[in-house]
This record gives structure tokens, C-alpha cells and sequence, in this order.
């Protein structure tokens, strides 16, 4: 069976079966398809050796790249292996290119309440402008519940669920979750949903669509501008941030804010633990068991036998 088909096969089975996205597949296919062009011979069959001089090459690309190229190797020829093409995976045996993921700019405190002060204010009123509850919503969204860029402007009308509780949100992989709404984005939305068109789709239409993501960019820019801080330091991505260090700050559970930020690897949101080192220190010493050092224990419970 020629690459081709077994790429082609590859790439459906990572669609149907993990909900692979459109641009993870592209990826992988050119990766793959570079990769068959490389080898003398079918990919199929290259050995370590190979895969290993294949890497090299790789060498003067960006760490990310090169270990997604691996990856892409990796995943292929466990494929191969399930589908009883081959007995072994020879791109385990490839070093993974040391990576480093850069930490998202960190917001503090006082600049979160600064926007959506200055939000707050612009959206007040018995008449507001319907753009200023938009732009209040929008932050309470980004801030209050961590979405991405592309989940939030993509929101339908029929994403509110639960008596307004949650929202169901389709993110990465087409994967549907549920993120829990707070009661301040309740009070928005209730402000918002009147002032949406009857009939519209989306929950921020535009047009014949809704507002894109370069849009909601330029928007929260101007936002901070009005509010005194320096619009460079202002991205819906930095508020996802945000979001996620500010509630690992106040002891959220980390499994808990994967399944929020619907993260597919916990790897992934271990990122967001930078928490504050003094705080850190804190916990140990007032939280675990070994932190009286007085001479006394924590009371404990101890059940009585039963006679």
C-alpha cells in the first residue's frame, strides 16, 4: 500500500476517532508528506536510522515545529502499528526537541478591575449603548470564564443552557463543554440578549456572521486605551490567562480548570501554575500536616471502635 493511502487513512482515523482539527490534520499531512518525499522508498517502511537523519535535517527549524514534525511520526507509525502494517514504532526512538513554552504576559489584579470599571461605566445607564453592554459581556466572558478568542465571538444564541447557568461552548477537536457562567455574566447577558435582533444566530452577530476575532482584538485594545493601560498589554488571550492564574491564586483545583479551559492535556494547563511564590510558601506552612511546629497536632477525628 503506497504513503499516500496510508497518510490518507492516517488523517481520517484522527478526524473520526480524537477529533483531530483542520489545522492539526493539515499540519500532519505536509509533515507526512514532506517526511515521504525525504525517505528512499516508502515511509512505511524507514527504520530509527532514518527517522533520525530525517530529524537532523529539521535541525534549523523552530523547536515547536520540528517536535510537531516528530509527533506527527510518532502518531502515524502507531497507526501503521494498530493496523497491523508494521510491529514496531521506530519514531519512539527519536529524541523530542527541547521546547520551551513561552508564559502568556500576566494581568495583575488592578488592571482587571480597572477595565471593567472603565466597562462598567461606559455600559451604565437606563439607555446604554448597545455596543458598550456588547463590549461589557464580551469581558465578563473572557475574564469570568476563560474562553478562547474563536469560542467566544463563535458563541451561537443557543449556547446559554441551564437556566443561564452555563454556556455550551465547541471548542478545540469540535469538542463540546460546559463552562460555568458567573453571576455577574448572567446580569450582562440578561442586559445583552434584548438588545439582539430577532432571529439572530449568533450571540455577537455581525453582519451576516458574527464579530471575528481581529475585531475583538482591536476592541478590548481600545477598551484598556479609554481605561489608562497600555493597550499592548491587553489580548483576549492574556484575559484567558488571567482567568486562569487569578483562580489557581484563590486555590482552584487544576483538574477542575482543565476541564474550564477545556484543555485536552493537563500538560497543557500546567503552565498557568506561575503562581506566586510567597504564596506557595503560605500554603506549606499553613496548610500542611507537618506546619505546627509548636509540639502540638491537628485534631483529628478518630472513629470510636464499635464494642
Amino acid at each position: 500500500m503506497s504513503d499516500g493511502v496510508l497518510i490518507d487513512r492516517f488523517l481520517e482515523m484522527m478526524a473520526a476517532e480524537r477529533g483531530a482539527s483542520r489545522n492539526t490534520l493539515t499540519a500532519y499531512r505536509r509533515d507526512l508528506e514532506q517526511a515521504a518525499e525525504w525517505v528512499k522508498g516508502r515511509l512505511a517502511d524507514a527504520d530509527a536510522a532514518v527517522l533520525r537523519k530525517l530529524m537532523a535535517d529539521y535541525q534549523s527549524l523552530a523547536a515547536s515545529s520540528a517536535a510537531r514534525k516528530l509527533s506527527a511520526l510518532r502518531q502515524f507509525f502507531a497507526f501503521l502499528q494498530g493496523e497491523g502494517e508494521r510491529a514496531d514504532n521506530p519514531a519512539l526512538d527519536i529524541a523530542r526537541p527541547a521546547t520551551r513554552r513561552p508564559l502568556p504576559r500576566i494581568l495583575t489584579h488592578a488592571h482587571v478591575a480597572r477595565l471593567f470599571e472603565q466597562a462598567g461605566e461606559e455600559a451604565s445607564g437606563e439607555t446604554p449603548p448597545a455596543a458598550a453592554v456588547r463590549m461589557l459581556l464580551l469581558l465578563e466572558l473572557l475574564y469570568g470564564s476563560g474562553l478562547r478568542a474563536s469560542e467566544l465571538v463563535s458563541l451561537p444564541r443557543r449556547a446559554i443552557a441551564g437556566e443561564r447557568e452555563y454556556l455550551i461552548v465547541r471548542g478545540k477537536g469540535d469538542k463540546e463543554r460546559l463552562v460555568p457562567l458567573s453571576e455577574r455574566a448572567r446580569e450582562a447577558l440578561d442586559r445583552w440578549v434584548p438588545l439582539l435582533a430577532d432571529g439572530s444566530t449568533w450571540l455577537f452577530p455581525s453582519g451576516k456572521a458574527h464579530i471575528s476575532r481581529v475585531r475583538l482584538f482591536q476592541m478590548l485594545r481600545e477598551l484598556a486605551a479609554r481605561a489608562g493601560i497600555d493597550p499592548a498589554a491587553i489580548s483576549p488571550h492574556v484575559l484567558r490567562h488571567a482567568f486562569a492564574t487569578h483562580l489557581l491564586e484563590g486555590g482552584a483545583d487544576l483538574r477542575a480548570l482543565q476541564l474550564m479551559l477545556g484543555h485536552a492535556d493537563i500538560a497543557t494547563t500546567e503552565i498557568y501554575t506561575h503562581v506566586d511564590s510567597r504564596r506557595l510558601v503560605e500554603l506549606v506552612n499553613k496548610r500542611h500536616p507537618l506546619a505546627r511546629m509548636d509540639g502540638t497536632h491537628p485534631e483529628v477525628d478518630v472513629a470510636t471502635p464499635s464494642s
